[in-house]
């Protein structure tokens, strides 16, 4: 099962269309706006500069799935990068091909003039910039520190303030995209922060991603990009029945997949890892402003169950075999 989940799945990406973005820096709103949307699409400049005019040195904390192709691209575009990882090893393949490497968030943060981290999960992201031997701990007056991690509201705020009050800026950038959007360089930023950061950091953003959204205050893309998440996973657990009950009532599931591939519904879907944590995150901040969200709830607990089962870090195939193991036990 899992065997041609992977194969149709791959077919199905294949056929989805990528809708050009042809927005210049302008509001947008679709429902009444609040504030202004900035949108960029890919940009072609890779050279930012400090106050000094000198070029801007990058630092990278977190090297892992995502961390390790965006630093990847950052140094093939020639920018000046440091990083860090908790497991050291993981850096090496980043210093063979030029980075240069610290020993602790607190060092890379005072080396640079960016700090970009990337970490796996809210607690994770508080520690390395607030906690001992963090980022907070070197950073100060004239240096940035940009969050791409996926976090809440609150932990985003949490760090902004630490980062803040040591002088610096602070920009949450959280991406939409998986592993293979961030070896390719095109992931989407959804950020919010200090502006003056965001217009410094926007080269490098370019480097790592397709288009960057500037959505105001901090809280904003963490918010966004749950929203997003959410929306996913539900269309993930939908996806997991109309499959299985395809092939319960005698369909060919690729054809099914090749049938939605031509359709209004056409969309790549994403791996296991980030939306089974991006779900809990999401119903946390619809629970907090009191907003139902029923469909997203049921389809957290496919989620649940492929964790239960152990199968937190597999692709879509953990959501399909979590429904079959939970219609199964019903």
């Amino acid at each position: 099962m899992a065997l041609w989940v992977r194969t149709t799945m791959a077919k199905y990406c294949s056929y989805s269309t990528q809708l050009p973005i042809h927005f210049a820096e302008r509001p947008i709103s679709a429902f009444p706006a609040k504030r202004l949307l900035t949108v960029r699409s890919k940009a072609f400049s890779v050279q930012a500069s400090a106050k000094d005019g000198s070029s801007t040195s990058v630092g990278f904390l977190g090297l892992g799935i995502m961390g390790s192709p965006m630093a990847q691209n950052l140094l093939k575009a020639g920018c000046d990068v440091t990083v860090w990882n908790r497991t050291k090893s993981k850096c090496d393949p980043l210093i063979s091909l030029g980075a240069k490497y610290k020993p602790s968030p607190e060092e890379v943060a005072a080396e640079c003039d960016v700090t970009f981290a990337m970490l796996a999960d809210p607690d994770s992201a508080f520690e390395v910039a607030c906690g001992e031997h963090g980022a907070a701990n070197g950073i100060g007056p004239g240096k940035g520190y940009v969050d791409v991690s996926t976090v809440d509201g609150g932990t985003s705020k949490l760090i902004n303030q630490r980062i803040k009050s040591t002088g610096a800026s602070f920009l949450e950038a959280p991406v939409s995209g998986s592993k293979k959007p961030a070896e390719d360089g095109q992931l989407i930023f959804l950020t919010a922060g200090d502006k003056p950061l965001y217009d410094l950091a926007s080269p490098f953003l370019d480097i790592m991603g397709k288009s960057r959204f500037y959505l105001g205050d901090v809280g904003n893309g963490a918010a966004m990009k749950l929203v997003v998440n959410m929306m996913m996973g539900s269309m993930m657990a939908t996806l997991a029945e109309g499959l299985l009950l395809s092939e319960k009532v005698g369909l060919d599931p690729n054809v099914l997949v090749e049938v939605l591939s031509q359709g209004a519904i056409s969309a790549p879907m994403y791996s296991m890892k980030g939306p089974s944590m991006d779900m809990r995150l999401a119903l946390g901040l619809a629970e907090s402003v009191s907003q139902p969200t029923p469909i997203a709830a049921a389809a957290n607990e496919l989620y649940k169950v492929a964790k239960a089962r152990g199968l937190s870090d597999d692709d879509f195939s953990a959501v399909i075999e979590s429904l079959r193991a939970k219609l199964g036990s019903s």
